[in-house]
C-alpha cells in the first residue's frame, strides 16, 4: 500500500513448485472423508491422501457493531486486502483514517501511509485497552511510543470503546464512541484480532482447542493422519505451559518445517510459542518475547523486573542511538519469563532474539549476570554498559530485598 513492494516481491511463482515436483491446485476443499480417505475439490474433482497437513490460516475479527459492512471500513489480511485498501485511497483521495486497534499492524499501516504523504493523513488510533501494543509492551513502555506517536501527529485515543461506524451516502464517515465524541473518518482500519479457520476441522471431526485446532509436539491432530499447523491450529505456551493464542509468522514457519519432518520420519518437537515479534514505527524500532510483566502477574507468576538504558555504539561514537530494554523474571525460580526493547537503532531491537533464546535455555537471574557479548565500539555500547547483564545485575540486587 506505501508503494514499498510489489505483489509479485511477496508471492512464490507457480515453477518455484513446478520445478520442486509439486503439483500446485487452485481450488476450494469443501469436504474430507476420512474414512476413504478423500479430498473433494470445489471444481469436482476428487484426491485420495494418506496424509494431509491443513494450513487453514485465521481470518480478521470483525466486532459486531453497527457500521462495520459500509464502503470504506477494511480489514488487511491478504493482497487482496492491501489492494483494495490502495485503490480506495487513490480513488476517494481519503485524508481523514481512524484505525481501531492500536496492535503492531494498524500502527504499522498507519505509519507506512503517513511517511509517503507527509502532512496530508489525520491519523487517528483508537485502542480499547489502556495503551498501545498491549500485547507486546507493559504499560511504562507502551508510553513512550504513545508520546512518540503523538510527537509525529496521531491522535491516540486509548481507552476508549467504538460504539458504531456512521454513513454518509453509504460510505464511512463517522465513528462514534462509547462516550458519544465522534471522530471523522473518510476510511477506518479494523485490526481487533484474529479467528482461526476451522471449517474443514470441524467437517473432519478434529478435536478442537480453545484456540484452534489441537496436536500434539509432533503437530498431529486427533486423526493421526492429519497433521496442521501455523494460524489454525491452538499452541502451548513455552513459560505457562498453557494453551495461548499465536498468529505470527515465525511459529507457522517452523510449525511448517517440524510438519514436513514428521511425515519424512524425524521425531522433533515442537517447543512452544513466545510470540516474539518485530514492528517498526517511523524511526522507532520495537521488540517483544515471552510474557509482558502484567500478562505474567495475570497467569499468577510473582515477577520482578528491571528498565535499562542503553546505547547503540559506544559513547566516543558519533552516530549513537539510544535504546531501552525491560526484562521480566519469576521470583520463584529467578527464570527469565519476558523481554521488551525500544530503540531508535535497528540493530539493538535484534537483541530480542538473544533474549529469546535465554528464555527457551530456562537462564536465571545469577546465571545472566556472567552473559558475556561480544562487543565493538562501532556495533555495541561498552561491555561495561551491556544492559542484559546490567538488568540480571539489577535483579539480583532486587532479590536481596
Amino acid at each position: 500500500m506505501a508503494g514499498l513492494a510489489t505483489v509479485d516481491s511477496i508471492t512464490n511463482p507457480p515453477t518455484m513448485f513446478e520445478n520442486a515436483g509439486i503439483t500446485s491446485i487452485i481450488a476450494r476443499v469443501t469436504h474430507v472423508d476420512t474414512e476413504k480417505k478423500m479430498v473433494e475439490l470445489s471444481d469436482g474433482r476428487t484426491i485420495p491422501y494418506d496424509k494431509i497437513i491443513l494450513g487453514t490460516g485465521a481470518s480478521p475479527m470483525i466486532p459486531s457493531m453497527e457500521g462495520v459492512d459500509l464502503d470504506g471500513v477494511f480489514t488487511l489480511r491478504t493482497t487482496p486486502d492491501a489492494e483494495k485498501i490502495k485503490r480506495f485511497l487513490e480513488e476517494r483521495r481519503a485524508r481523514n483514517l481512524v484505525f481501531i486497534g492500536a496492535g503492531f499492524i494498524n500502527l504499522e499501516l498507519a505509519t507506512l501511509l503517513s511517511q509517503t504523504k507527509p502532512d496530508y493523513y489525520n491519523v487517528t488510533v483508537i485502542e480499547l485497552l489502556g495503551h498501545p501494543l498491549p500485547i507486546m509492551l507493559d504499560a511504562e513502555m507502551a508510553v513512550k511510543i504513545q508520546e512518540y506517536l503523538v510527537e509525529k501527529g496521531f491522535r491516540m485515543m486509548m481507552g476508549h470503546k467504538v460504539k458504531r461506524i456512521l454513513s454518509e451516502n453509504e460510505s464511512v464517515s463517522t465513528v462514534e464512541l462509547e462516550t458519544g465524541e465522534k471522530v471523522d473518518a473518510d476510511m477506518v482500519m479494523l485490526s481487533v484480532g484474529t479467528r482461526p479457520n476451522l471449517e474443514l476441522a470441524k467437517d473432519m471431526n478434529l478435536e478442537l482447542g480453545r484456540f484452534g485446532i489441537k496436536v500434539n509436539k509432533f503437530l498431529e491432530t486427533s486423526n493421526p493422519d492429519v497433521l496442521a499447523g501455523g494460524d489454525c491450529v491452538e499452541k502451548i505456551h513455552f513459560v505457562t505451559k498453557n494453551p495461548a493464542p499465536s498468529q505470527l509468522r515465525g511459529s507457522a514457519v517452523i510449525q511448517g518445517r517440524l510438519a514436513a519432518k514428521r511425515l519424512a520420519g524425524y521425531e522433533i518437537e515442537f517447543q512452544g510459542i513466545l510470540n516474539n515479534s518485530m514492528v517498526r514505527v517511523f524511526d522507532k524500532y520495537i521488540a517483544a518475547t515471552g510474557l509482558t510483566e502484567e500478562l505474567a502477574q495475570n497467569e499468577g507468576f510473582e515477577t520482578i523486573s528491571v528498565m535499562v538504558n542503553s546505547r547503540s555504539k559506544h559513547g566516543m561514537i558519533p552516530g549513537v542511538k539510544p535504546w531501552t530494554l525491560k526484562l521480566v523474571f519469576d521470583k520463584e525460580t529467578q527464570r527469565i519469563i519476558g523481554g521488551q526493547i525500544i530503540s531508535d537503532s535497528d540493530s539493538p531491537v535484534k537483541e530480542i532474539d538473544t533474549i529469546n533464546a535465554l528464555i527457551l535455555g530456562e537462564k536465571t537471574i545469577p546465571e545472566m549476570t556472567t552473559l558475556i557479548c561480544a562487543g565493538n565500539p562501532d556495533c555495541s555500547s561498552e561491555p561495561s554498559l551491556e544492559p542484559i547483564t546490567i538488568a540480571a545485575e539489577q535483579a539480583l540486587q532486587k532479590l536481596r530485598k
